[in-house]
């Protein structure tokens, strides 16, 4: 029997509102109800995540010592802070996720496009996540039933056996968490983000009382880099760090329509990214630093070093809630993101659920384990993933706060006739395609060409920077909001 749903997260749809552009998961929310703190618990979802500590400690292997290491971590999460309030705006005024403020700038039908992107990005890290926290499910297995080990030498399609065993029950439990609505989301995501902290502090307790804080260098490195070199991985660390986070970024939106306030969100993605992130990145840097003196050698899975714990409980106890940890982010970041995305595209046919469990079916097909299986890999990965949200992003903002000039029809953005103001071209803004295309293609360039792949640690900047401009210098001020039209949340504000 489907489950009710919750009044007070679901759309208000009005009369006018073409069926077409519009169901109770689309249409502006009734109550934004969220605080500062379930913004907070949304970032903590996203940062504390086995996916997160992977790319964090893979920046050892640019040759970096700890402290620097620090330095990027920090200053890569202010700029996601600094954009975050940007890309925050337009779905807290209109009440309305990610895909439907894309048809202001993209046209009430173009918007499928950046939100199909969007989507299929999810594919790739909703199967990436699943992956990770399949493996730690696997080690607990093995940990207390050794007897399965032969299942681990078979082999389909880059995983064994048991690895198949573990993907499916973790794709499962994520499914059924989804299931039950953003209600059940957002209580899963209040806990999910704290349970990590209680492990992490726990794993670097551990190691520091086993090589005491002397065993703790914040000048490790395993290459002997120049002055110029430093500077340059650093600056390219920074840069990875933001297209890490450019997923949940891009559609942050999804999550702000439900917030009461801009000054609820700005204070939730200050407590949330910088001071939050700067706790996980020393806390980071610590375990990461102390393997290297308990091992003699760097480990950068945080699989691999909670393994090496001695009791098979804490082990399997850390394991679980790094577990949690995984699902909340990825309920969050690749589960609600192409729920909406999905069904943008056919309101009436495809259901906030349906369009999650497209990007859940998708994410199998895309065996997302051969994307994230070394460090080389998860930074290449990330290069050709931000070179298709940085230029969406670019457009976006360049729309809203330059051509709109901070303003959103609300009514107009389910209005689906010619006269509409979101109408443009047959409901596509061509203005916009044209910014996005070039954008994409010369981001991807710098991911496949070998003399420009210095540059693609930048293809999320350098794609939000060519997309706005393009737009920028072929768009103009379109005619202004007609009183009575403009959204109700911008009149009040």
């Amino acid at each position: 029997m489907p489950k009710k749903k919750e009044p007070h997260l679901t759309g208000h749809s009005k009369p006018g509102y073409s069926p077409r552009l519009t169901n109770d998961d689309l249409a502006p929310v009734r109550d934004q109800h969220w605080n500062w703190y379930n913004i907070f618990s949304f970032w903590m979802s996203d940062v504390h995540s086995m996916g997160g500590y992977a790319v964090a400690a893979s920046f050892f292997t640019l040759g970096l010592a700890g402290w620097q290491v620090l330095v990027c971590l920090l200053a890569g999460i202010c700029i996601v802070q600094w954009f975050a309030n940007l890309v925050a705006k337009p779905s807290q005024m209109s009440g309305v996720p990610f895909a439907v403020v894309c048809r202001q700038a993209f046209g009430v039908f173009g918007a499928n496009i950046p939100a199909v992107i969007r989507g299929l990005i999810a594919f790739a890290w909703y199967g990436i996540q699943t992956w990770l926290a399949s493996n730690a499910l696997m080690l607990v297995l093995l940990k207390f039933w050794p007897a399965l080990a032969p299942m681990t030498k078979m082999h389909f399609l880059g995983l064994s056996a048991l690895g198949w065993g573990c993907f499916a029950v973790m794709w499962v439990l994520q499914a059924l968490v989804f299931w039950h609505g953003m209600n059940a989301i957002k209580r899963f995501i209040d806990i999910a983000g704290p349970a990590v902290y209680i492990v992490m502090l726990s794993l670097a307790i551990w190691i520091i009382s086993r090589t005491g804080f002397s065993g703790i260098s914040l000048t490790l490195a395993e290459k002997q880099l120049s002055g110029g070199e430093q500077v340059w991985q650093m600056v390219s660390a920074v840069a990875l760090v933001v297209s890490y986070f450019s997923g949940p970024l891009l559609n942050f939106g999804d999550f702000s329509r439900y917030a009461g306030s801009m000054d609820d969100i700005r204070r939730g993605n200050r407590w949330g990214l910088p001071f939050n992130f700067l706790l996980f990145s020393i806390i980071t840097v610590v375990i990461v630093s102390g393997t290297h003196s308990l091992f003699g050698r760097m480990i950068t899975d945080p699989i691999e070093t909670v393994a090496n714990v001695g009791s098979g409980v804490a082990m399997a106890v850390a394991l679980l809630t790094m577990i949690i940890a995984t699902i909340g982010i990825n309920i969050v970041a690749n589960f609600v993101s192409p729920a909406f995305d999905f069904s943008n595209c056919s309101p009436q046919k495809i259901s906030f659920r349906m369009g999650g469990m497209i990007a859940a079916v998708g994410s199998v097909v895309l065996t997302p384990w051969n994307l994230f299986h070394s460090p080389e890999l998860i930074h290449y990965t990330l290069d050709v993933l931000g070179s298709f949200i940085g230029p969406i992003f670019g457009v976006l903002l360049c729309d809203f706060y330059r051509v709109n000039q901070s303003q959103i029809n609300t009514d107009e953005l389910f209005n689906d006739s010619p006269a509409g103001r979101y109408w443009y071209a047959r409901g596509v803004n061509p203005k916009a395609i044209l910014a996005l295309v070039p954008a994409v293609a010369l981001c991807l360039l710098m991911s496949f060409i070998p003399v420009l792949h210095p540059l693609a640690s930048f293809s999320w900047f350098i794609g939000v920077g060519i997309a706005a401009a393009i737009y920028a210098g072929i768009s103009r001020q379109p005619a202004p909001v007609v009183e009575g039209h403009i959204s109700p949340a911008v009149a009040k504000k």
